[in-house]
This record gives structure tokens, C-alpha cells and sequence, in this order.
């Protein structure tokens, strides 16, 4: 699997013991399949170039969670996110919502060795919160993460996929062509977001409708 990682600096060796606790899925390596997208998360400020290293990665063998799949839904993946990421919530409905995520579709990533699923930057976090206080549905959820286009990434976290991790060079990123790129994708986004949340879903299910029906991860309402 061919694999980019956006940094300010190349990154020969990636070492666990470095990497942060609060990511989108915990402690670990991030990446994506996708070049431009990595040349992007390279240039986070005007006028600051960066580096898209190039990586190998053997999947033989390896223990990988795809939160991209049809076996799993939406609902897995807010799980995940919220169980790795400190969340603030502000209202009751909010804070039973996130436990409900955590208890009835959390998945433990500890037998795991690579995850694949959504990035979640800011613009998508507001997603999160807007379904955990009840203003966005299920279906809502996954339409405005799709039409957002943030596109996918790819977290190395287990000790045996760090040492199947190949560097293979890297490109030099200039700001000026991908810092307006990377501005642009945050503003699909966003523009996403307020689009879904301009209207009511009447036939979808929301935190409240999952809470009170106790909704399972096999309900096929939710795929």
C-alpha cells in the first residue's frame, strides 16, 4: 500500500513513542493514499512549504479496522472519534449521546495494526457535535462527510505495521499551490455542514430516536 504522510519536515523514520495521544483514533502515524491530500496537510499556514513523505506499507498479516466498509456505519466511526478525542458537551442530551456512542458501537483498536477511516479536522468535528446535540441525523451525518471531502486517512498504530512502514522519499510542497487547495477543502466542508444542517431530516434517525429505541449496530436502519 502506497502511503503520504503531509510534515514540515521529512520523515525518514517514524517512531511511535512520538506520536500524540489526541488524534482521531488515538496515538499513531498518520497518513493517506492520496498524494495531493498529504501535500495539502503539509502547508497548514500561508506562505509555509512543507514535505509529503512517500511510504510502503505490506498489509500482509496485519490486523487492519476499515471504518470504511459496509460492515461498519457512521455510527462506529463517531464512536471511535469520540472515544480519542476530548469532546465538550454542553447539554443532557449531548452527554447520555456520547455515552451511548461509546457503549453500544465503541470498538476496541487495541488487536488492530492499521486504521482506515474519515478524516476528522475541525470542519468535521462540528459534525460530531451537531448530531450528538440532536441537530443532525444519522443520514445527515454520513451525506455532509461525503459531499465534505476531507478526505480519507490511514493511521499506523501497532508495533509489527511500524516496522513494515518503507520510506520511499519524499516531494518538496510549495504553499502557494496547496495552502489554497487545503483552504478550499475546509470551506467544502464547512459549506457541507450548513447545508445539511439548513434542513430536518423528518425520516431520519437522530441521537434521541437511537437512545430511545436502543438502536443495535446490526439495525440495518442505520447502514
Amino acid at each position: 500500500m502506497e502511503l503520504w504522510h503531509g510534515s514540515p519536515e521529512i520523515v525518514r523514520k517514524p517512531v511511535r513513542a512520538l506520536c500524540r495521544p489526541y488524534n482521531d483514533y488515538g496515538p499513531g502515524f498518520y497518513c493517506t493514499p492520496y498524494q495531493d491530500l498529504a501535500c495539502e496537510w503539509a502547508c497548514p499556514q500561508r506562505g509555509r512549504g512543507g514535505i509529503a513523505n512517500q511510504y510502503e506499507l505490506d498489509l500482509e498479516g496485519l490486523n487492519v479496522l476499515d471504518l470504511e466498509s459496509g460492515e461498519h456505519s457512521v455510527l462506529h466511526w463517531l464512536a471511535v472519534l469520540v472515544s480519542n478525542r476530548p469532546v465538550q458537551v454542553s447539554s443532557p442530551i449531548a452527554r447520555d449521546g456520547l455515552e451511548y456512542l461509546r457503549a453500544g458501537f465503541g470498538i476496541d483498536l487495541g488487536p488492530y495494526d492499521v486504521v482506515k477511516g474519515y478524516r476528522a479536522d475541525d470542519s468535521y468535528f462540528s459534525f460530531v457535535r451537531a448530531f450528538l446535540n440532536n441537530t443532525l441525523s444519522v443520514g445527515q451525518v454520513a451525506a455532509a462527510m461525503r459531499l465534505g471531502g476531507l478526505g480519507s486517512q490511514v493511521m499506523v498504530r501497532g508495533d509489527r505495521a511500524f516496522d513494515r512502514l518503507r520510506f520511499r522519499g519524499y516531494t518538496v510542497v510549495s504553499s502557494r499551490d496547496y495552502y489554497p487547495l487545503r483552504m478550499r477543502r475546509d470551506a467544502s466542508a464547512r459549506r457541507a455542514f450548513r447545508e445539511e444542517c439548513s434542513t430536518v431530516d423528518y425520516d431520519g434517525l437522530y441521537i434521541r430516536d437511537l437512545m430511545r429505541e436502543r438502536v443495535r449496530e446490526d439495525d440495518p436502519r442505520i447502514r
